[in-house]
């Protein structure tokens, strides 16, 4: 934020907002156009007015005084439209420009690694996407464009009253230093108030969003309390940096009213004495004058509060920029764009560490035959999430290479590449929609027959069906009306829909209950048969069926075989977690 206090950088900054603009560039010059427009347009009224008194109220001109009269009935007309087309020009050019920016947000963010949403809380990213995107609506609706017509205002309006006499203007004028004074130390105020308002939002977006996804484990552990205070610090501060700069709205606007007072009271104290002078002042000019000071005064408040405006637009503008200008994506350079894997799969020599220079995987191979199931099993935090991760290009890897069907996948183009390999997680995201919408993440291509042809096969139609509404059924968010094994079998049908040339599950019987666990086996098998598949397993029940098995720990592969061969090692890894989980299950 810093840097916005460099003219050069305000000024860089406002060109890239005014760049976005360049598809709105017509919206743009109408309001440019009008601004200009209505800067004399407005002062053209009490220039009439002092006609009005001067040439045609004394000598009693009837028929003048009611020309002239409608003369500025149709001026405030045309100045009250042309009003209304600039200030709907403006809005209208803001949120479409931030329509635009919301779009390019949400799909970069999209690109992004998983470990930059490792790092960053879902609230600063909500507040970069919504206010901080809505805050750089108001550069164009109240900050520069605004600011542009109440200087092109206040230019006109001095310029007249100098044409009308320029010994009031000076008079007039001479509070104008006090006022200058407070605009400045008024706008330093509140600029530093908004940006301290801006930070303490971003903070609350990041806890409520935490504490409401978390608000399971809240209550388990009657964590209410707790959470509660810290929310109320948070609010307590968001609520203060609001106080502060009511405040200084509170002294500023009554400050700038008591000096235009005084500089009515000297312009009526001098101009009534002036007008009782042969050839002084006229009494239209004095009739006129106290319209122009408040067309003078109003500018000057309003430019400083919209100056605020407008850095509080740009700051809000250098946060969304900073993450636009993130290059934290995976690096999709590939151009293989493959219709269709064999699936064999192979890992050289890998390394990987999510934080240099912990590794997390050291020295990792094997290989997957085509359309092989193979099982990956080990301690928590020895590194079998990990491998999914990079096998998707999450994360990228520092040394070795990892080939499919011969080629390593950082030549594959990326979405092509991702189209292949479908994920089934042990934690299953179902999104606010419904049953039908979670299957097909709303892509067209898919059917409701296919989607009812691939619930059937994997068995999970009968209980959709039994749904309220069957495949239309409203899913909450996260799938919270669901059982753990019905939010699986949605899952499965997702995958098979989509067809992968290889298939993983992550742990994805971990959490059924027994009662389940046939029915998701059941489609476990449907899934896997005749594709590639890597499965990790907490129960080694679930792998027997598996062509190999992997035994890792602490990153490195401990163990590669099928079930009955690494049994027979007495001494192996494996066997004496089969036998752990064996002796469990009897006792």
């Amino acid at each position: 934020m810093a840097s916005l206090d460099k003219n050069k950088i305000d000024f860089h900054l406002l060109g890239r907002v005014f760049g976005m603009a360049r598809p709105y560039r017509g919206t743009f010059i109408l309001a440019g156009v009008l601004a200009v427009v209505l800067a004399p347009l407005a002062t053209l009224r009490p220039y009439l007015v002092k006609v009005m008194v001067d040439d045609y109220i004394f000598i009693e001109d009837i028929d003048g005084l009611t020309q002239m009269a409608l003369l500025l009935c149709g001026l405030l007309i045309l100045e009250a439209t042309l009003r209304y087309i600039f200030i709907f020009a403006t809005n209208l050019l803001g949120q479409s420009v931030i329509r635009d920016l919301r779009v390019k947000v949400f799909k970069h963010i999209t690109s992004l690694r998983l470990s930059y949403f490792d790092k960053t809380p879902i609230g600063t990213s909500t507040t970069r996407t919504i206010n901080d995107i809505e805050a750089i609506n108001t550069v164009f609706s109240q900050g520069s464009i605004t600011i542009i017509a109440d200087l092109l205002t206040l230019v006109s309006v001095l310029g007249v009253m100098f044409y009308t006499s320029w010994k009031l203007t000076l008079i007039c004028l001479t509070t104008m230093p006090f006022l200058i004074m407070a605009s400045y130390v008024f706008k330093e105020k509140v600029k530093h108030s908004f940006q301290k308002v801006r930070g303490e939002i971003s903070k609350m977006n990041a806890f409520l969003q935490e504490r409401i996804t978390g608000m399971r484990i809240v209550q388990i552990f009657n964590a209410e309390k707790q959470e509660m205070d810290k929310f109320k610090k948070i609010n307590r501060r968001y609520t203060q940096a609001n106080l502060d700069s009511i405040l200084y709205y509170a002294v500023f606007f009554p400050v700038v009213e008591i000096i235009a007072a005084i500089s009515l009271g000297l312009m009526v104290w001098w101009g009534a004495q002036d007008a009782l002078r042969a050839g002084g002042v006229t009494l239209g000019a004095l009739v006129a004058f106290p319209i122009y000071l408040d067309m003078l005064f109003r500018p000057i408040r309003t430019v400083a509060n919209n100056f605020n405006t407008l850095q509080m637009g740009l700051v809000a503008s250098e946060r969304v920029f900073n993450l636009l200008d993130r290059n934290d994506f995976i690096d999709d350079k590939g151009t293989i764009k493959p219709e269709k894997f064999e699936g064999k799969v192979s890992f050289e020599n890998v390394h990987f560490a999510y934080n240099m220079p912990d590794y997390v995987l050291n020295d990792i191979s094997f290989n997957i035959k085509a359309g092989d199931t193979l099982a990956i099993v080990g301690s928590t935090g020895s590194g079998k999430t990990t491998i999914i991760n990079i096998l998707n290009r999450f994360y990228e890897i520092q040394k070795g290479s990892i080939c499919i069907d011969g080629k390593d996948i950082r030549d594959y183009e990326l979405e092509a590449f991702r189209k292949r390999i479908a994920i089934v997680l042990q934690d299953v995201f179902l999104f606010s929609g419904t049953v039908f919408e979670n299957i097909t993440l709303r892509d067209e291509r898919f059917s409701r027959e296919k989607v009812i042809e691939a619930a059937k096969m994997i068995g999970a139609h009968d209980f959709i069906e039994k749904l309220p509404g069957g495949y239309d059924y409203q899913v909450m968010e996260r799938g919270a009306t669901l059982s753990m094994g019905q939010r699986q079998l949605i899952s499965f049908v997702r995958a098979l829909v989509f067809d992968p040339d290889i298939l993983i599950l992550d742990e994805a019987t971990s959490s059924i209950d027994p009662e389940s666990e046939a029915v998701i086996q059941y489609a476990i098998e449907k899934l896997i048969d005749r594709r590639t598949s890597i499965i990790i397993a907490h129960r080694l029940s679930t792998i027997r069926h598996a062509d190999n098995i992997m035994v890792l720990d602490k990153g490195r592969v401990q163990e590669f075989g099928p079930h009955e061969e690494l049994l027979q090692n007495e001494d192996g890894h494996y066997r004496s977690l089969y036998e752990m989980q064996f002796v469990e299950q009897l006792s």
